[in-house]
């Protein structure tokens, strides 16, 4: 009979295809998943995966049982939620994730004090691209900037995204308009082509700083949300005096709802709203720089 353990590797397996990724998000080695996975098809003597040149498949016998190791995955979780929500003491592991730009010019310095106040409670920051599965406990706490958050989470909203059309200062006139867009615009935006004559994109980015810093360089004009290039206050980087629509996005401060009985995820997260509370006029674009 094998214990929780031996169906923990086998979950890693087949939901990520590969040992090593398995490996990575187990944190052991390579060889330990490879080990346990082998003392389980030799205890039942069939194969539970088939080695293709897309990475590990599951056989029919793995597939057999995929569905109820998932099954008792969720349920893992869910019972760490309960007995975390139960926790009274202000100390432990805070799993918080935000967006990257987000901590960098907004957030850092509040944290740092949080955490001078409560030096019991250690923050395991979060801030690569995605979208983090809070309910397996990825994060315990989430500031996210979006219009619909999940159903299973509960939270405030802080305050809704204001945009801005920016621009270098002397940014050189041309025949068109060049613009900067997100990476996942694969055609022109309504924006650009509602305010400008034959604008054309000149480059596409996945993240908000080199957005800005793509401005600055004088590539060409982009819609950022304001508090970043109002944080910033490069004085190169200017908004133009159009008026764009309020965002439906807002900031959210969010957590799982079997969490709002913790002591220390309530400490945190009312921290956070405070300090996000306070940056209302940053979101709306009261500190820009017009041309």
């Amino acid at each position: 009979m094998h214990n929780w353990d031996d169906f923990r590797y086998f979950g890693a397996v087949a939901e990520t295809g590969s040992y090593s990724q398995a490996a990575i998000s187990l944190g052991v080695n390579h060889s330990t998943v490879s080990r346990r996975i082998q003392a389980m098809e030799a205890a039942h003597g069939v194969r539970l995966f088939e080695r293709t040149q897309y990475g590990y498949q599951l056989t029919e016998a793995g597939a057999s049982i995929f569905e109820i190791v998932q099954q008792l995955q969720d349920k893992t979780h869910q019972a760490a939620r309960i007995l975390l929500g139960q926790d009274a003491r202000l100390e432990g592991t805070i799993n918080l994730t935000m967006p990257n730009d987000m901590f960098m010019f907004l957030m850092a310095a509040p944290l740092k004090t949080f955490s001078d106040q409560h030096p019991a409670i250690t923050l395991n920051l979060l801030v690569s691209k995605g979208l983090r599965n809070m309910a397996n406990r990825e994060a315990d706490i989430a500031v996210r900037v979006t219009a619909t958050p999940p159903d299973y989470l509960i939270g405030t909203k802080i305050t809704h995204i204001q945009h801005g059309l920016y621009q270098r200062a002397d940014l050189i006139e041309r025949d068109y308009t060049p613009v900067i867009v997100w990476g996942s615009e694969a055609n022109m935006p309504a924006w650009a082509t509602h305010y400008f004559k034959n604008p054309k994109i000149i480059m596409r980015v996945d993240d908000l700083y080199a957005m800005h810093q793509a401005v600055r360089a004088g590539f060409g004009i982009a819609r950022m949300p304001c508090f970043m290039p109002d944080i910033v206050q490069d004085e190169m980087v200017i908004r133009l005096p159009i008026d764009v629509p309020l965002s439906d996005f807002a900031v959210w401060v969010l957590h799982h709802q079997d969490l709002r009985k913790s002591a220390k995820i309530n400490q945190c997260r009312r921290y956070i709203k405070e300090v996000l509370s306070t940056k209302k006029g940053v979101f709306s674009g009261q500190y820009s720089r017009f041309q």
